[in-house]
């Protein structure tokens, strides 16, 4: 499998403008999730199953940039796991909600997607953003 994204924290890369992003604010602290484990996968009409496109980390500013290179997207469902019992772990906390999946459709390759996580150890919302 043929990863679309990896982690570039350690390799000291600048990553490239991504036509999809997300960013994740811990809501309990007031402060981004940062280091946060997030994987993004896209659903194969043919089979109906879902290919994983690559996973990364937030940075210290809760954001994933580099999901997607420029050039990749195409329309399509796509899904975004947040791996939010691994965050809250972390942080000594439990968390009610061991993962968060965000499943959305993409039907213009040329618009800017932006899917947001606001998040706590007992609730998550998640919205369109620009």
């Amino acid at each position: 499998m043929a990863l679309l994204f990896e982690d570039r924290r350690s390799r000291g890369v600048e990553p490239v403008s991504s036509p999809l992003t997300t960013h994740v604010l811990d809501t309990a602290s007031g402060s981004p999730a940062w280091s946060f484990c997030l994987c993004l996968s896209r659903l194969e009409v043919h089979g109906q199953q879902w290919t994983e496109l690559g996973k990364s980390y937030t940075d210290p500013e809760g954001r994933c940039p580099g999901l997607l290179p420029p050039g990749h997207m195409k329309a399509g469902t796509y899904k975004l796991f947040f791996d939010t019992e691994g965050y809250w772990r972390k942080r000594g906390q439990e968390s009610f909600y061991p993962y968060v999946e965000v499943v959305f459709t993409i039907t213009n390759e040329t618009h800017k997607v932006h899917v947001p996580l606001l998040l706590s150890p007992w609730s998550y919302t998640t919205y369109r953003g620009s």
